[in-house]
Formats: structure tokens, C-alpha cells, sequence
């Protein structure tokens, strides 16, 4: 039998966190396995094991759960505009990655998952914080449990843990209505697991490449003999090196959920997620693409550019309670409130300019040496009502609303001067002097408070036709100040639209068409010393959606077109020199997306989808070339009918080549077009334990992560990961 490897007494505080779910857990197992339940489980009779088995699929299917499936779709959705929407019924491109989908291929990050996502890229920038990528925008809008969660920067800093979650939804296109400011690219929403109403419990452990150990384990069910009052607790624990030098993370992770039934129409739900991500021999930005001749670099795929004594450590602190009420047979009321607190502590040194052609060295006057604290705060509240009406002999559904989020962010940053240069970064071993730093001081300080009021119908207009409308109204205000720049702002009633249109054209096929927008608030300033109104971005879509498979699949072609417009452009230069701006086009994007989700045959299931691009800027000249103008996403697993143990599966991601103007000398810096495979296959050895075995990368692909910026570092090389997992 397998052992999972035991958890080193250095592996702190991952080893503390886990032993501590671990007592956790074995409580909880004990509450959910209760001697009454057990008693009354073995006095079932097989009519009524078969009729229970029953109820679990009815509820799978009323809560959209995925987990416990091997299903790679989801049959409803609501990221979009909070309505309960298939997807023919919702009139945007939308992908989810499933349960089964992260199990299959271990997908343990959202960036693990976000890069199996159709038309979304993820950029890879450095070690420790990422930006994302679709529709040739940036990606600012997530949420989470479908309630949005501002994010700064765009960007997230360190690895965040997918074991938390049931699935992840990403809507392409703008999605204004229920996520107010932000760019048109994308919006991500997060899933949460929630507890059962039957026992449940699993454990999975993992070894692999560069002395890569998890320890999973999860626990739900029933907490009193009626099982009016539910719980699920989840603990993870990771240490892992990489085949980068130097680079090692642990990561711990705590996650518990109540929810009772404090009536027969009343539901509360409590809920806490902690997670720690240490990182040591992270890189601050990555390494020189080229060499003061402008010879590419081609460093070894193990090469890093950070010091061994550079950190980054993140503590993410993620509480949230809901109140959900039936009104009436067909409405319920829902209010949410979520408090976030993340603490960022990390030491950094940063390569800027070019290594010397002749000796490979990079000079101390290209070197930066950083202390970076952060702070980030915030708390988000939501109410809604959502349900049917009846009018014109019609039934259509609403939902009405109300948000409201405040986000301080404070940072400090403190410098301290490069004693010596590097030598070749090829032979470096990451030597170097360890700077003396003081405590932080946050004087980059910022609030920003965002209120909205929203509304959004399904509209049956007729036989065939449905429409899908709403709007929001939002009241925007910025306070303080970040490394010198004021970012005091005020916007009122800023008004979203959002309206889609839907025909059946046969009983399985719909095309559709739809407008969306999105507001981005600006600081730069004009002439008269005010700021520029925010930037408008607007979003056509076209396509065709269809049930195939005898509806086990969902199939769409979509055909879509971006602008940004009032995006803030230089005017020059007042007296003082102060510099001034103006608005301006921005960035368009067109293109053709085609995805295919859902079983193709009995114990077949995929999910694929391609994406073509094209980006344009104001002069209407290719621009953002660092994200691929052709990508492909596919997913794939098959049990075998002769053996329906084992199953095996594929994950294939390939994009074409990308390039970007190098910053210091003329010229280009090109990424080829390169395809990633990975093999996964799974064995069943009784019904409550399984093995399985990931292979990554299989051909040892050589790439690189990202040319967002004029500095890079190649992908992981061929790995291999085995796990074990029992379940009850």
C-alpha cells in the first residue's frame, strides 16, 4: 500500500496547519459518521439504498454541484447576470472547469486551471504573481461564490489553492452588470464546496518531480440526527521544491463551512478559508531576454534571477456569512456579507537593463533590492431577491439588488543599494549580500468604495424568443494616495446596460446576440486639472449554441468584437510639467471563439475549445502581441467499458507564436508556436480507494511563461506526479 510521505518537523507552519486539520478532521469524521447514522445506514434495505442514491443525482442536479461526478459541464450557470441560466440561455461565451476536471489532472491552482480555460491566458510574469489574459484584456473582474471581489493590480500574488473549490465559471466578454468596474476581457467566479447532506470524507496524498508532497483531506456531512445542521471541513498541506534554483514553496491551507437550517424556509451559512503560501528563492520580475549586442540570452531552463535569500510570503484571511430566505413557493432573498485580509511580506532583488555581451555579467547599476509589505482589506455585501413573475400569460424570471465593497490597499516598498553586480546568471548560485531593512511604513494608502444598485431579467418573449436584460447603477469613490500619485476620484450613478437575445432555432440549437459594457475609472488628469471620464469598454457578441450528445454536451461558436474607448492618452505638459492627458480609442479586439463541453459518449468526456484573435490599436496597427492570436484548450477522459477502473485521459494546450518589441535595443524578442501535452490515467482498486498517475509536459517542451514584459523564464520541464486517494 502506498504511505503518504510523512510531513518533515521543519514543514512549518504547514506541518502545524495540517496536524491541526488533521485533529480537526477526526473530529468531525466522528460527528458525521455518528454511531446513530452508521446504525441507521446498516439498517437500509436495498430498496432504499436505491432510492437514496436517487435523491443525491435530484440534489446534484438542483445545486449544480460538479464534485462526484466525472462530468465536465456544468447545466446551469449564473456568473454572467445572477439569473439561473443554461448556457443556450445565456448569451456570452462561457467555459467551466469542473471537479472531475481539477482531480483529473491535478489542477491544485488557479493558474493551473485558468490554463486549461478556453481563451484565456495566463502570464506567468514571475515566480510569485500573475496576470491573466482573454479577448486581449486583462482580466480584473473575479468573484467569488457569484459575489465580486475587487482586485487590485489585476494580478494575484502567490499560488491560491484550488482544493476549496467545486468549480470555476469564466463568462468572456463584459460582464459590467454584476462585476461594475473593470475590463471587458473576462470574469472569473470562484465555487466554493459546501457541505453535504450525506456523510462524506476523503484523503489524498501526492509525490512527485522535485520533491513535490500534498496531503489533501476533506470531511462533510450531517452534523445532528436530523441533519439540520451540516459542516465540511477541508486542511491541505504542500512542500515542494522546482526545477527552477532555488525556488521552494510550502503552502497550508484551512477550510470550514456550517449551515443550518435555522427553519423550514430559512438557511444561514458561516464560513472561514486561511491560507499561508511561503515562497523562498522567488524571482522579482525574471531574466534578460537578450544581451547589450541584442544576442538572445538562452538561458537554461533552470535559471533564476533571485538571491537565496529572497521571500515571499502571503497570509490570506477569507471569512463570509449568508442569509438565504424562501419567499413564497418561487423567491428567495439572499444577503452576504465577506471580509478579506491579506498580508504580503517579501525581499527582492530586480535585474533591469541588459548583461554585458562579452562577460555575461550584469553590472550593480542594473540592479534593484527591494523590502515589499502589503496589506489589502476588504469587505463586500451583497442582497438580492430573485425569482419568477408572471406576466402576459408568461413566466419570466428577475432578480433585484444591491452591493456595496470598500478595499483599503496599503503598500510599502523600502530600497536599499546593489553592493556588487552578478556574474553569469548561468553559473550563479544565488550568493549575494543580504540588505539591512526597517519596519515597513505603509505610506501608500488608498480606499476605494464601490455601490450599485442592479437589476436583470430572462424575458420569455415568445415561442422561441427570449430575452435577457438588466442594468446597474454605480456610485465609485477613490480616497489617498499610492508611491506619490493622488487616486482621489468620484463617480456617480454610472449606469451599465446589459441585453441579449435568444431563438431557438430547433429544440436543441439557439443563436443569440448581445451588448455589454464595462466602466474602467482613470487618474490621469486633462488640462483643466480634472480626471479623465473612466475608460468605456463594449462588447458585441454573436454565435450559436447547441445541446449534442443527446444533450450530455454543450457546443457554441461565437463571434465577437471589443472597443475601449476615452483611454487616456498624452497631451503634453502643463508649466509646472505636470503631464496631461486626453481620451483617446483604445484597444479593439475581434475575433471567433468555438468550444465544445460535456460527455460525447457513455464515459467520454471533453472539453475543448479554440480561439482566434485579433488586437488592434487607435491607428488600427497590431498591438499586445505577447498574447497569442490562435490558441487551443482541450481536455479529455475515457473509462474504458471492458475495464471500468481505469481511465485515462489527455490535456493538450497550444497557442502560436507571439513576440514583442524589446524595450532597450531595436528589435523583437519571439516566442515560437508550441504545444504542451499531459497524460493522466486513473485505476479504481476498490470503491473507496484509487491511484493515479499525471504525467506533464510528456514531449519536454521548451517555452516561455510569458513576453508581457522584456523579461522572461521558461516553463516547467517533463514531470511526473502519483496520488493516492480514499474516499468514504
Amino acid at each position: 500500500m502506498l504511505r503518504p510521505v510523512p510531513l518533515s518537523a521543519d514543514f512549518d507552519p504547514l506541518a502545524k496547519a495540517v496536524r491541526k486539520a488533521l485533529g480537526l478532521a477526526t473530529v468531525s469524521v466522528m460527528m458525521v459518521v455518528s454511531p446513530s447514522l452508521l446504525a441507521q445506514e446498516a439498517g437500509q434495505t436495498a430498496a432504499s439504498a436505491n432510492e437514496l442514491e436517487t435523491i443525491t443525482v435530484e440534489a446534484e442536479a438542483l445545486s449544480l454541484v460538479t464534485e462526484g461526478s466525472d462530468s465536465y459541464r456544468v447545466p446551469r450557470t449564473s456568473t454572467a447576470t445572477r439569473l439561473d441560466l443554461t448556457p443556450r440561455e445565456t448569451p456570452q461565451s462561457v467555459s467551466t472547469v469542473t471537479r472531475a476536471q481539477m482531480d483529473d489532472f491535478q489542477l491544485d491552482t488557479v493558474n493551473d486551471v485558468l490554463e486549461s480555460t478556453p481563451g484565456v491566458t495566463v502570464e506567468r510574469l514571475e515566480t510569485d504573481r500573475t496576470y491573466y489574459t482573454a479577448r486581449g484584456f486583462e482580466v480584473s473582474n473575479f468573484q467569488v461564490d457569484g459575489l465580486r471581489v475587487p482586485m487590485p493590480y489585476n494580478n494575484v500574488h502567490g499560488d491560491i489553492d484550488t482544493v476549496v473549490y467545486d468549480r470555476v465559471e469564466v463568462v468572456r466578454g463584459a460582464t459590467g452588470l454584476m462585476s461594475g468596474s473593470g475590463n471587458p476581457g473576462a470574469t472569473i467566479n470562484f465555487i466554493r464546496k459546501r457541505p453535504t447532506d450525506l456523510p462524506h470524507a476523503s484523503v489524498t496524498a501526492s509525490v512527485g518531480s522535485w520533491e513535490h508532497r500534498r496531503l489533501d483531506v476533506d470531511v462533510a456531512g450531517p452534523l445532528d440526527g436530523e441533519g439540520k445542521v451540516r459542516g465540511r471541513l477541508v486542511a491541505s498541506g504542500l512542500q515542494t521544491d522546482s526545477y527552477l534554483d532555488r525556488l521552494s514553496r510550502e503552502r497550508g491551507l484551512l477550510y470550514g463551512v456550517l449551515e443550518a437550517d435555522v427553519s423550514d424556509t430559512t438557511q444561514l451559512t458561516v464560513g472561514h478559508t486561511w491560507q499561508q503560501n511561503d515562497t523562498d528563492g522567488n524571482m522579482w520580475g525574471s531574466l534578460p531576454l537578450y544581451d547589450s549586442a541584442g544576442n538572445p540570452t538562452n538561458y537554461d531552463v533552470s535559471t533564476s534571477s533571485a538571491p537565496d535569500w529572497s521571500y515571499w510570503d502571503v497570509e490570506t484571511r477569507r471569512s463570509f456569512l449568508e442569509l438565504a430566505q424562501e419567499l413564497g413557493e418561487n423567491w428567495t432573498l439572499k444577503g452576504t456579507v465577506t471580509h478579506l485580509d491579506m498580508l504580503s511580506d517579501t525581499q527582492l532583488l530586480y535585474i533591469y537593463g541588459m548583461p554585458d555581451a562579452a562577460t555575461g555579467r550584469v553590472d550593480a547599476s542594473q540592479l534593484t533590492i527591494s523590502k515589499y509589505d502589503r496589506h489589502l482589506e476588504q469587505w463586500i455585501a451583497d442582497l438580492h431577491a430573485k425569482g419568477d413573475i408572471e406576466l402576459l400569460g408568461r413566466t419570466h424570471q428577475l432578480v433585484l439588488g444591491s452591493d456595496w465593497s470598500q478595499s483599503r490597499n496599503q503598500q510599502s516598498s523600502l530600497y536599499d543599494a546593489a553592493s556588487q553586480g552578478l556574474p553569469p546568471l548561468n553559473e550563479w548560485n544565488g550568493s549575494y549580500p543580504q540588505p539591512s531593512f526597517g519596519e515597513p511604513s505603509f505610506g501608500n494608502d488608498a480606499t476605494v468604495k464601490e455601490r450599485s444598485f442592479y437589476s436583470a431579467a430572462k424575458l420569455d418573449l415568445a415561442d422561441r424568443w427570449t430575452g435577457v436584460v438588466g442594468a446597474r447603477l454605480s456610485w465609485l469613490d477613490t480616497v489617498g494616495e499610492q508611491y506619490g500619485s493622488s487616486q482621489d476620484t468620484t463617480y456617480n450613478s454610472v449606469l451599465t446596460p446589459y441585453a441579449g437575445l435568444i431563438f431557438d432555432v430547433t429544440d436543441q440549437a439557439s443563436v443569440y446576440a448581445s451588448h455589454t459594457e464595462i466602466f474602467q475609472p482613470q487618474t490621469e488628469i486633462d488640462r483643466n486639472g480634472d480626471y479623465l471620464e473612466p475608460i468605456d469598454g463594449v462588447a458585441q457578441e454573436i454565435g450559436i449554441k447547441a445541446d449534442l450528445f443527446n444533450g450530455g454536451a454543450d457546443a457554441s461558436l461565437a463571434l465577437f468584437r471589443i472597443e475601449q474607448n476615452n483611454v487616456a492618452q498624452p497631451a503634453g505638459t502643463l508649466p509646472d510639467g505636470t503631464s496631461i492627458y486626453m481620451g483617446g480609442d483604445g484597444i479593439t479586439s475581434e475575433g471567433v471563439e468555438v468550444t465544445l463541453a460535456g460527455e460525447l459518449a457513455e464515459g467520454w468526456q471533453a472539453s475543448v475549445g479554440y480561439t482566434y484573435l485579433e488586437i488592434e490599436d487607435a491607428e488600427g496597427e497590431a498591438t499586445n502581441t505577447y498574447i497569442p492570436r490562435n490558441m487551443l484548450r482541450a481536455m479529455t477522459s475515457y473509462r474504458l467499458p471492458f475495464m471500468p477502473q481505469l481511465k485515462v485521459g489527455a490535456r493538450v494546450r497550444w497557442q502560436d507564436e507571439i513576440h514583442r518589441e524589446r524595450d532597450y535595443l531595436p528589435g523583437e524578442t519571439r516566442q515560437d508556436a508550441y504545444t504542451l501535452v499531459d497524460l493522466m490515467a486513473s485505476y479504481d482498486i476498490s470503491e473507496s480507494l484509487t491511484a493515479s498517475l499525471n504525467v506533464n509536459n510528456v514531449t519536454d517542451e521548451e517555452y516561455l511563461t510569458s513576453l508581457k514584459w522584456d523579461q522572461a523564464f521558461s516553463g516547467a520541464p517533463r514531470s511526473v506526479m502519483a496520488n493516492l486517494t480514499w474516499r468514504y
